[in-house]
């Protein structure tokens, strides 16, 4: 990697946090340059604006959720096991584990709602992404004849989801993970109507 590539991923991998924390308004141009130890015009060097980096630090941290989401899929069977180790990437980014601040699409969801749609737009992807991972899981579910055909994989993501994202929110309000852990049991409760019996 070339020196000016390796300088935008440390401005990038500094500056994500400081965002999914304060927030895009929240945040200066001086608190990263403060986390990064460089000057206005080295930063501007490899980004245009404020807006091109808050972009860019999403991507970082949505990546991150990928990657803790794909390691947290190893070596598990059978979709309520799978489906666990979504809920536990979940119940890590609540509590800030990934990335300091918690969830970064639920953070960046209702804070450019109608403030930044280009952020809007890449947390609605994000969004998008993760509910249709999630019904991927449920698909190959039904396909190998764990969980009965009436179940509908997209519509139950969106469910899912919405759990989820209500848990995290719930949580960091009350400073509470059982809100988190409510939501796993109303997920597993209602999965356990729609598997096939043995």
């Amino acid at each position: 990697m070339k020196k000016g590539e390796q300088t935008r991923q440390h401005i990038v991998q500094h500056a994500a946090p400081i965002f999914n924390t304060r927030g895009y308004s929240g945040t200066s141009i001086q608190d990263v340059l403060r986390e990064t130890g460089l000057e206005k015009g080295g930063l501007y060097n490899h980004f245009k604006s404020k807006d091109e980096l808050a972009l860019e630090s999403f991507d970082y941290a949505v990546q991150l959720l990928r990657e803790a989401h794909k390691a947290a899929q190893q070596g598990r069977q059978g979709t309520l096991d799978r489906l666990q180790g979504i809920f536990e990437v979940t119940l890590r980014s609540a509590q800030g584990e990934i990335l300091a601040g918690g969830c970064p699409i639920l953070n960046v969801s209702v804070e450019s709602d109608d403030t930044h749609p280009l952020l809007k737009e890449k947390a609605q992807q994000a969004a998008m992404s993760l509910q249709n991972f999630i019904a991927q899981v449920l698909a190959v579910g039904i396909k190998k004849g764990e969980m009965k055909p009436e179940l509908d994989p997209e519509a139950t993501a969106r469910v899912l989801f919405a759990l989820f994202e209500g848990g995290i929110l719930l949580t960091k309000l009350h400073d509470n993970p059982a809100y988190l852990h409510d939501a796993r049991t109303h997920m597993l409760a209602l999965l356990k109507l729609y598997q096939q019996e043995a």
